[in-house]
Formats: C-alpha cells, structure tokens, sequence
C-alpha cells in the first residue's frame, strides 16, 4: 500500500508481460504490449477510510468489477471502466503485496487477472479467483510509477523580518519511470543504513511516427546502467516494443533531430531522446547525419 501512497499515476504489466489498457470504447478493458500509450496509464486515488485504492482511466473512468460473467457457465466476471453516480465497492481495489509484485483483490474476494490462451480469452480481463495452479500467476502485476504523487514540504517558521520565498508549485512535480523493486528495498526497514549503489542515468524518451513529429507531452523514462547507443537502442526497442529503431537527440541551437552515436554522455548524465522508427521517412532522411558538432 506504501507504493500507491507515493504513485500519482502507474502503469500496470501482466505476467504475459502486457499492459492494462483503457479501450478506446470507453468501456472495456483488455492488455497490450505496448505501454508507451496513454491509454496504459492509470490515475491513483487513495480511499483514506478504508484500505485500498481506486485506478482512474485516462477517460476518467474507474477500474470496476462488474457481476457480469464474462462467459456463460464460466467464473470469471468481466473487469470495465464505469463512473458509477455514487462509487462503490465495485470500483475498490486492495493491493496485496506478493514479493516485488501486487495483487488486486476486489471487497468480495476476487482478484483482478489477465487472461491469456485462445480467443475469446486472450487479452482479456476478468476477476476471479484461480483455482489452477497454471493459472497462479495470472493475478500477479508488477507496477510501474509514471509520475510520483508530490508531497507539500513541512511548514517552516519565516527567517525574522523577512518573507518567505514563493513555492514553485510547477517544481514540485517529480515525472520519470520507478520499478516498482527499487520502492520497495527502499521502504524496507533492513536497507536502513545501507548505501544505495548507482542505478545508472535517467532516460527519458518520446516516440516519433514515421514522418518524425513528436508529442511531447507523452514522455516516458526509465533507468539505463549502459554506457554505448548500441546498448540503449536495444532497451528502447524493449521498452516501445518497435522493432529496428533510430535514437536521436535535439540539436539545442536549431532544434532539428540527429542519430547518437556510439558512446552516451559521460558521469550518468540524464539525457532526453526521441525515438525514430527506422523504417520511416523522418529517419532516412537523417539516418546519414552526423553529431550536432559535424554540421
């Protein structure tokens, strides 16, 4: 529960390694792999009088689980987005730490699980309870933190006969990509005390469509312990699930993208880059590019 106190917005990975997703319909549910979309994104709200949390789509719309079976004669209920006039128990999770990984129990017993196999099954989510031993490990999630919840600082007493400075509400805002392993041996009482080692740079990567225009209001980030381009494109191939990718960075004095080339920045440095499918006509074109210092 400590993970979701500290989470504004997750993103939620099956053990089929896909993502929960909100469907376009507004209504149903299903998982991808692909968790660079917005649709991947899940709104945190903590219910302060009981112990749980609800999970908010980027359609406004609540995680619910419904009484309908999701097959005639089967056991598993069907999972939707809904926004109930009063919100119930229907809309209640509990997280349910199992190792690095949670389950989400419903108030009835239920666990929120990702189905896999033949359609109509695949892709689909239900909640139910597994009585399969094969099917254990259907209701285990890992969690990814998109964007932490800020926290307002501790009220100081002002310095003698001057103001206060204002708060930068804006800075206050912490964006990038925790697993949610690292919150966890954080939190855990026997790390107290132990230096925590370098977990490598913070990158932080937009994706591109084929003529290379670029939403930058869609960033994701992730941790990356390499040192060469070779190493992160593979990551980034991981992380996007495109297949034979281009890294670019942006040129600071015009603004215009180029490749990355062999080594990244030196010390760890935190870096931005823009990820080009190579296949498109934005990347043949500055495919042959050199450095920003070659041009």
């Amino acid at each position: 529960m400590e993970l979701f106190r500290k989470a504004k917005v997750i993103r939620l990975r099956s053990h089929h390694d896909k993502f929960l997703l909100a469907d376009d319909d507004e209504e149903s549910v299903s998982q991808d792999r692909n968790g660079a979309v917005m649709n991947a994104r899940w709104t945190v709200e903590i219910l302060e009088k009981a112990y749980g949390i609800r999970l908010k789509s980027c359609y406004g719309k609540y995680l619910t689980a419904s009484n309908m079976p999701f097959l005639l004669g089967m056991t598993g209920k069907k999972v939707l987005q809904s926004l109930p006039r009063r919100l119930d128990s229907s809309v209640e999770w509990e997280p349910i730490r199992e190792g690095v990984q949670v389950k989400l129990k419903t108030r009835y017993g239920q666990y929120l699980r990702a189905n896999a196999g033949l359609p109509p099954w695949r892709n689909q989510i239900t909640h139910d309870v597994p009585y399969r031993s094969s099917t254990q490990d259907w209701i285990l999630w890992d969690i990814d933190i998109v964007e932490m919840r800020r926290r307002d600082p501790s009220p100081e007493p002002p310095p003698p006969h001057h103001n206060p400075p204002p708060i930068d509400q804006n800075r206050c805002i912490v964006r990038y990509l925790i697993p949610m392993h690292l919150i966890l041996s954080l939190s855990n009482d026997s790390f107290m005390g132990v230096p925590i080692k370098n977990e490598g740079r913070l990158i932080h990567y937009c994706v591109a469509n084929e003529n290379g225009d670029v939403d930058e209001n869609i960033e994701l980030s992730f941790t990356f312990k390499g040192s060469v381009v070779e190493e992160l494109k593979q990551k980034l191939e991981e992380e996007t699930r495109i297949d034979d990718v281009l890294v670019c960075s942006r040129n600071p004095l015009n603004g215009k993208l180029y490749p990355l080339r062999l080594h990244l920045p030196p010390n760890n440095a935190e870096m931005h880059v823009v990820v080009l499918p190579s296949s498109g006509k934005a990347a043949s074109n500055i495919g042959q590019l050199g450095s920003p210092t070659a041009e």
